[in-house]
């Protein structure tokens, strides 16, 4: 409940503020995002913590599979393969099913 009225208060005064601020003002934010996003230094950031989140999340997969071993029923071993299999990750190489950034 804590956090669904953190997320109404946030909501609510991003509202008003928006509204006070005007369509002008949202403009200036807007451009100010996409040059930043743009910035070639923040996009070989965002990329590098892409690959090391990869890297780690693939190195804990590993780990998990390793110690859990056989003791995961083998529907639930089944379920997780067929819902890799659905979303591609066999063919992308990604033990996770997320595209190439």
């Amino acid at each position: 409940m804590r956090y669904r009225l953190t997320f109404l208060t946030g909501l609510a005064l991003g509202y008003v503020l928006g509204t006070r601020a005007g369509r002008e003002r949202y403009e200036q934010l807007k451009k100010s995002a996409r040059q930043i996003a743009q910035n070639p230094a923040v996009r070989n950031t965002a990329e590098t913590a892409v690959h090391q989140g990869r890297v780690y999340a693939g190195k804990a997969f590993h780990t998990v599979s390793d110690k859990v071993g056989d003791r995961v029923p083998e529907s639930v071993a089944q379920r997780v393969r067929s819902l890799r299999d659905r979303n591609g990750a066999t063919t992308a190489g990604d033990d996770w099913g997320t595209s190439t950034v």
